[in-house]
């Protein structure tokens, strides 16, 4: 990883949308966490158990800060500006400088579901990985029968790719993963649409 990368994701830049604010996590943001995380229907896609003590999501932060110390790519905290709270992570889990693509994991409290905030969250760290990062492609994945987030990621222009086999093993078992991407020529020319 450059320098460059090291310290993008060591200075996570403040990110601002309509309705949110993406900034990196802290340890305050302890009671928030867990008031999402501990909710089973929330972990049900993703890699992690639900958090069943605040001891969980006090481990989670201490990781999540390590990473930004030693300028590991990692999510930030999704704010709710008009609540003033963490109701969700989103961000580049996975980055690869040499073949310009990163891929990028979210999770969200259920009271925001069906909101479009996951939507609106993950247009920006798009726009952030073209713009910022000089990513050609941005990619993600969902378990095959998380619907949820194969909606959003169809609405931020992803295109579905195929299925993974057995990609991810976790909690205990392997997992088929769909793969969607978006490629910075095809973003861009959304753009434009926009504008016109």
């Amino acid at each position: 990883m450059t320098e460059r990368a090291y310290d993008i994701f060591k200075n996570l830049p403040i990110l601002e949308t309509e309705r949110l604010r993406l900034r990196k996590l802290s340890m305050r943001d302890a009671a928030d966490v867990f008031d999402y995380a501990s909710v089973p229907e929330v972990a049900e896609h993703v890699t992690w158990e639900y958090h069943r003590n605040i001891s969980d999501s006090m481990h989670y932060l201490r990781f999540i800060t390590q990473q930004y110390q030693d300028g590991i790519p990692s999510p930030w905290g999704i704010i709710h500006k008009e609540l003033g709270k963490l109701i969700g992570t989103i961000g580049y889990h996975v980055w690869s400088l040499p073949n310009g693509f990163g891929e990028v994991g979210y999770a969200l409290s259920k009271d925001f579901w069906n909101k479009g905030y996951t939507t609106e969250a993950f247009e920006e760290v798009i726009m952030f990985g073209f713009e910022r990062l000089k990513l050609n492609r941005v990619e993600a994945t969902c378990k095959l029968a998380n619907t949820a987030s194969e909606k959003v990621m169809l609405k931020c222009g992803l295109s579905y790719e195929g299925i993974l086999r057995k990609r991810l093993f976790a909690k205990s078992e392997y997992h088929d993963l769909k793969l969607y991407s978006l490629l910075r020529n095809e973003w861009e020319q959304n753009q434009l649409k926009k504008i016109k």
